[in-house]
């Protein structure tokens, strides 16, 4: 790839707010594998058109589709290309959403670049993850909004806020759902989906994908199950190990659940 063709040289040439932002080296580290694809490439806000300009030199191969909660003017932007479609709506109308869904399928590439509010994030997530491709990306920038009051964030409540960012952070717990040792566990729609998610400076990235490793430690998401198929299966002495984890564990784990919904309803943690 000559320097003048790579995504640095594209985002400088048009101007896009990606290198200010300082997202640019991050997303060729993603991309530079996958450019010469043929992708379908959905970007959540328009604006002037910069960021749709650069993903569509750069993914020649591919549709760029930009959705918009305001009306683009395709001349004045310089978009009207042929690899560029672009369609208003809000990014949280599920209308609009299954409208879009229903035009080009599953997507490859996801980047929301749009409202930055956090309802409007998460609702986006919920309502467009089905539809990403197996090994496809989810980007989400511009996360430094979940620290502020005036986009639904939190800034005196990082911990238990219910912004963006605690969502994508609680999200990493679907990595490793088979190994959380609770037997009353509720399965969630994102276990076994995810593969990998990555936090930059405001920037986060998930790949979906195919995750069903099971568990060394735990059997249907039991602890004392699995050392108690261990144990007895090793030694034969089923009687020995019954008592030990089937007993005396479990009620630690009743105990010490009971302990933690307590504690949950004392602090009006929910």
């Amino acid at each position: 790839m000559s320097i003048q063709n790579n995504l640095r040289s594209i985002s400088e040439l048009y101007k896009t707010d990606k290198l200010e932002h300082g997202y640019i080296e991050i997303y060729d580290s993603y991309f530079k594998d996958l450019r010469n694809k043929e992708l379908k490439v959905l970007e959540i806000g328009v604006a002037d058109g910069k960021s749709l300009l650069t993903w569509s030199d750069y993914f020649k191969n591919s549709t760029i589709i930009g959705i918009d909660i305001h009306k683009i003017d395709i001349k004045e932007k310089k978009l009207d290309r042929k690899n560029i479609k672009v369609h208003q709506g809000s990014q949280s109308d599920e209308k609009f959403i299954k409208e879009i869904i229903n035009i080009y399928g599953e997507f490859d590439i996801i980047i929301d670049d749009g409202s930055h509010l956090s309802k409007d994030v998460k609702k986006s997530f919920h309502l467009l993850f089905p539809y990403l491709a197996k090994n496809g990306l989810y980007a989400v920038e511009d996360m430094q909004t979940s620290y502020n009051h005036f986009f639904g964030g939190n800034p005196f409540d990082l911990k238990y806020s219910n912004s963006h960012m605690n969502f994508f952070k609680h999200l990493t717990d679907r990595l490793n759902y088979q190994e959380i040792a609770n037997p009353f566990y509720i399965f969630n729609k994102y276990d076994s989906l995810i593969t990998n998610i990555s936090f930059y400076h405001n920037l986060v990235f998930v790949r979906k994908g195919t995750n069903d490793i099971l568990s060394k430690e735990v059997l249907n998401h039991s602890y004392e199950d699995m050392k108690f198929k261990e144990k007895s299966s090793r030694t034969g002495k089923s009687l020995k190990y019954y008592f030990k984890y089937k007993i005396f564990y479990k009620v630690y784990t009743y105990l010490f659940m009971i302990f933690n919904l307590i504690k949950r309803i004392l602090l009006l943690r929910f």
